[in-house]
């Protein structure tokens, strides 16, 4: 394991994960989108750690939403030490996957010198599928009625605060005014293509000044709008998870081609887009009484638990 660990921690696993990124988005592909409606299946299966009983979140989120491992239904992922430590065996030839974690690490030998920096590292994880004497997954929890997710989201919006009006053919967010414009509920193929409509567009009204303040200056076509469509777009992913709703609102094919322009000009921009992304998700879920409170505290988490990597462990 020492070697294993060595090796994950030459490798350029911004540029890696970005690289991976690029090609699928280049092919016209979402990775992080599921091949399934979220919305006719049981409870939500954000990928989680069954040993802490903590959900990975941020970039980890991301990353292991990608994985084909992913889509099997078991959210379960843990380390190589947590395995063995409980007499679970990986097996032979199965390669993991890479998830992050950040700590801060006090440097300097006295007070005056000593300073506190950011420490990002690598880790490989391991899904339940690779594991030799996991125990079963047991039954899914009954899903919730559709009516229910909406009723949700209905809940979410309400509490959030931000004028909700409706009317016109388009939906979108408007800073100058802080609402939300939406078409008729009628103009959408079913109630869950609206909930995922008004959360999306909820991600960018979390954006301003007296909330989150992201940059929303951007217009269409530019770094800025890119950069925001992409953190809406990663949150509806988080939001829409937790929830059991879908996230697939329509994109324009110029957005994917602009997420690509972005991502090949700095490796580190999804690490920093995922991590806003889990902000803004954690915000529209605070509106909710139960998914208000959090999985974790990505400052007190140990090796075995890579969870959130914070946009201040980014700076170049």
């Amino acid at each position: 394991m020492n070697k294993l660990r060595h090796d994950v921690a030459r490798r350029d696993h911004y540029e890696e994960l970005t690289n991976t990124i690029i090609a699928k988005l280049e092919d016209g592909v979402l990775p992080w989108r599921r091949p399934w409606d979220p919305s006719k299946c049981s409870a939500a299966k954000s990928p989680m750690n069954p040993v802490t009983g903590r959900a990975y979140r941020g970039i980890n989120a991301l990353a292991l939403a990608m994985s084909p491992r992913a889509f099997g239904g078991d959210p379960r992922w843990m380390s190589y030490r947590q395995a063995a430590a409980r007499g679970r065996q990986v097996r032979k030839g199965e390669k993991g996957a890479i998830v992050f974690f950040y700590k801060k690490l006090e440097v300097g030998s006295d007070d005056e010198d000593s300073r506190t920096i950011p420490l990002l590292r690598a880790y490989v994880v391991f899904h339940a599928s690779q594991l030799d004497g996991i125990p079963e997954l047991g039954e899914p929890e009954a899903p919730k009625p559709v009516a229910e997710r909406i009723a949700d989201a209905d809940v979410i919006v309400k509490g959030s605060g931000v004028r909700v009006e409706i009317g016109g053919k388009r939906a979108f967010y408007a800073p100058s005014t802080d609402h939300i414009q939406m078409p008729p509920d009628g103009a959408f193929a079913s109630p869950p293509d609206w909930a995922a409509t008004i959360l999306h567009e909820l991600a960018h009204a979390s954006g301003a000044k007296h909330r989150l303040n992201r940059d929303l200056t951007g217009r269409f076509g530019n770094t800025a709008y890119a950069r925001e469509e992409l953190r809406a777009e990663l949150a509806s992913l988080f939001v829409g998870s937790a929830l059991g709703l879908p996230s697939d609102v329509p994109n324009h094919a110029s957005y994917i081609h602009s997420w690509v322009d972005v991502l090949k000009n700095d490796k580190r921009e999804i690490f920093r887009a995922a991590a806003d992304a889990n902000r803004i998700a954690e915000w529209i879920l605070s509106h909710h009484p139960a998914h208000a409170a959090g999985d974790d505290d990505p400052d007190t988490a140990d090796d075995e638990q890579p969870s959130h990597v914070p946009t201040e462990a980014l700076a170049a």
